[in-house]
């Protein structure tokens, strides 16, 4: 059985724009939210002044939601079962880029440093998809060599990005939370 769900089903003019997938597993879920944000910082990238806010913005709430979902379901499944470590660098990259998610979301197109931010954001996302996605060795890969049920992290993980997504809908999203890093 294959589990649907619309990826960012609004963007910021309330047009659905991303059509319905299926995904087969907890780790092509994750991979298919990997994709959509690397799409939506090409879209940043060659915006124009005026429109690079509202994508920020996006990008900023799907890593707020994709990190959530790792953090809370997704990462503590594997916590024993992969690289400890490689679980340890995970949390501390994805803190990294909630640093600057909470700065992008607090400021605006025309701050100083704004355009330089989403692109730092978009180099260290860059970087930990490439470590979770790494052929034999990366976390992905070792989830797969795990004794993990992969299917039912798929339906948990599903269900909390939905509850996240209607949050974002709503009342919007709260800032992100550190999990490892103490400022």
């Amino acid at each position: 059985m294959k589990f649907r769900l619309f990826l960012n089903p609004l963007d910021h003019s309330g047009v659905s724009h991303v059509p319905s997938q299926e995904f087969t597993d907890a780790i092509a879920l994750l991979k298919a939210d990997h994709r959509t944000v690397e799409d939506l910082f090409a879209k940043f990238e060659k915006a124009g002044e005026g429109d690079k806010q509202a994508i920020a913005e996006e990008i900023c709430n799907d890593l707020k939601i994709h990190s959530m979902i790792e953090e809370e379901i997704f990462y503590p499944a594997l916590r024993g079962k992969i690289d400890d470590d490689l679980l340890d660098e995970a949390y501390v990259e994805h803190d990294g880029a909630k640093v600057l998610i909470n700065d992008i979301m607090q400021g605006g197109e025309g701050d100083d440093f704004y355009d330089a931010k989403v692109t730092v954001l978009s180099e260290e996302i860059e970087h930990h998809v490439k470590e979770e996605e790494e052929p034999g060795e990366g976390m992905f890969a070792q989830a797969r060599k795990a004794e993990v049920d992969l299917v039912a992290l798929r339906d948990q993980l599903m269900a909390r990005k939905e509850e996240l997504m209607a949050m974002l809908e709503s009342d919007g999203l709260p800032p992100a939370q550190l999990t490892a890093v103490h400022i």
